[in-house]
């Protein structure tokens, strides 16, 4: 998803809107996480982006996302640019030794 988010209308409270756009990045989140995963991969990462307009967009984990998009609007910037893609992850498992050496310590 890359979008541009408008964080004032005409009829709604800015809190509102704000709150809007968040359910709108949860709801794009879960319906990516829906898909079937390719040949070897374990989970679904998503690489993200914020910022006041695609050019100016900064690098966010998935769990930053709401509070950089409160940044923005507490800045009195007009819109807020979103970008998240989904990317297929590997995990890797640590083996019962690893598991022992950090018990350890």
């Amino acid at each position: 998803m890359k979008k541009t988010f408008p964080l004032h209308l005409p009829d709604k409270k800015d809190a509102r809107v704000i709150e809007s756009i968040q359910v709108t990045v949860n709801k794009y989140v879960k319906r990516e996480r829906r898909k079937t995963l390719p040949e070897g991969a374990n989970y679904w990462d998503f690489q993200c982006k914020v910022g006041t307009n695609p050019d100016a967009a900064v690098g966010r984990k998935l769990a930053e996302i709401p509070k950089a998009i409160e940044s923005v609007a507490q800045a009195e910037h007009p819109e807020v640019y979103i970008e998240i893609l989904a990317v297929p992850g590997h995990r890797i498992k640590k083996s019962t030794d690893e598991f022992a050496e950090s018990d350890e310590s």
